[in-house]
């Protein structure tokens, strides 16, 4: 089964900075993308950012200019780096690995930020 390691989650002071990274293994045929979700108390899980495999990337308007989202095609590995970030993103992150078949995902990462 695939298998999802986050890391790189946890607490920073506005206009800080974290990365987060999932590294993916265990039996993985094909990857259409890879991504970010993110799910803040009381709200749904809203895409974050999203690695197309071929180059094409999808950001949330909320984070387009912070976050860079980066892929390791050789490692199987997504990265997301957060820059300049708002008490707004504090929320549990997901990452996500599409095949085209099924969605799969990480236990998820604790980002908070203080004000």
């Amino acid at each position: 089964q695939v298998q999802l390691v986050e890391s790189g989650g946890g607490l920073v002071q506005a206009g800080g900075s974290l990365r987060l990274s999932c590294a993916a293994s265990g039996g993985i045929f094909s990857i259409n993308a890879m991504g970010w979700y993110r799910q803040a108390p009381g709200k749904q899980r809203e895409l974050v950012a999203q690695s197309i495999s071929g180059g094409r990337t999808n950001y949330a308007d909320s984070v387009k200019g912070r976050f860079t989202i980066s892929r390791d095609y050789a490692k199987n590995t997504v990265l997301l780096q957060m820059n300049s970030l708002k008490p707004e993103d504090t929320a549990v992150y997901y990452c996500n690995l599409n095949t085209g078949w099924y969605d799969h995902w990480g236990q998820g990462t604790q980002v908070t930020v203080s004000s």
